[in-house]
């Protein structure tokens, strides 16, 4: 019989919980965002795009950890909304870039309200200082990849 040090529940695994928390994270966000059209995917990438001011896809895929083959879909969602524009880099006519327009500069202004209290609601009942630790944590093991 194996011991219980040998076992494994998935239930206590780490990708497992993360799973789970991002699950709930993307519920609570599709619930409270206004805006029934626009997913967590299309959130980020519109602010990653109004972060850079310009960007090409793999510059977004670089901020948001979006995989390429995703990316590729929710931008093409964007620009049929015309929320995001994409044109030929002027530099270099084999690259495109990516570039808000006022109608998604516009959606990011009144959904940051909205991601905000999607923050305070993921959090949970975590108090300040277990907030802290979560976000130094998650950082630490996105660093210990090299990022």
């Amino acid at each position: 019989m194996p011991s219980p040090k040998d076992s494994y529940d998935f239930h206590d695994q780490v990708g497992h919980l993360l799973r789970r928390a991002y699950q709930r994270h993307v519920s609570i966000f599709q619930e409270a965002i206004p805006d029934s059209d626009l997913t967590a995917a299309q959130f980020v990438t519109l602010c990653a795009v109004k972060e850079k001011q310009g960007c090409s896809l793999n510059d977004i895929v670089k901020t948001t950890a979006i995989d390429q083959a995703t990316i590729r879909g929710v931008v093409e969602r964007l620009k049929s909304r015309a929320l995001i524009e994409v044109l030929p880099d002027p530099n270099d006519g084999r690259k495109l870039l990516v570039r808000a327009t006022p109608a998604g500069l516009a959606l990011i202004e009144r959904t940051v309200p909205f991601a905000k209290q999607v923050t305070e609601r993921t959090y949970g009942e975590l108090n300040a200082g277990e907030r802290v630790a979560l976000l130094f944590l998650l950082r630490k093991m996105m660093e210990s990849d090299g990022e």
